[in-house]
């Protein structure tokens, strides 16, 4: 019986792209009013509650890493970051969707909400294998 960790492996870039993600832009915010050429970025860093939530699903995955120890405390660490990473991804699309800029102003995605939708399939990846790491440990205890 060999147990393959690779939920570690998926761990980790779970939380390297949750990282990315505070830092990288949401939308672009195009004015017309007074320079038609006018950019402003939004970064979730600039919006304290959603990078708040994105830091502690990072530090939630980056701890999940080291509870090899504890399956089950793993896996309730990593379906807990999976929900925040959902509640997250609704949080943007909220922000996004609801904009109610001034000056006539549109909002455009630059597609950081693929960075939620890998870290949470990652995070469900290592969820898996939790899961069969766990049942492979039953099945040999019944064996002794």
């Amino acid at each position: 019986m060999v147990i393959q960790r690779w939920q570690t492996v998926w761990l980790l870039v779970a939380a390297v792209l949750m990282g990315v993600f505070c830092f990288v832009p949401m939308a672009m915010v195009a004015t017309d009013l007074p320079d038609p050429n006018s950019v402003t970025f939004l970064y979730p860093i600039d919006m304290p509650v959603l990078f708040t939530l994105n830091a502690l699903v990072g530090v939630l995955l980056l701890i999940a890493i080291f509870l090899y120890r504890n399956m089950r405390r793993q896996k309730m660490l990593t379906l807990v970051s999976m929900l925040l990473i959902v509640a997250s991804i609704v949080a943007e699309a909220i922000v996004l969707f609801t904009w109610d800029g001034e000056n006539g102003s549109k909002v455009k995605w630059m597609g950081s909400i693929f960075l939620l939708v890998g870290a949470f399939a990652f995070a469900w990846l290592a969820w898996r294998g939790i899961s069969s790491d766990e049942k492979l440990l039953r099945a040999a205890d019944r064996l002794r």
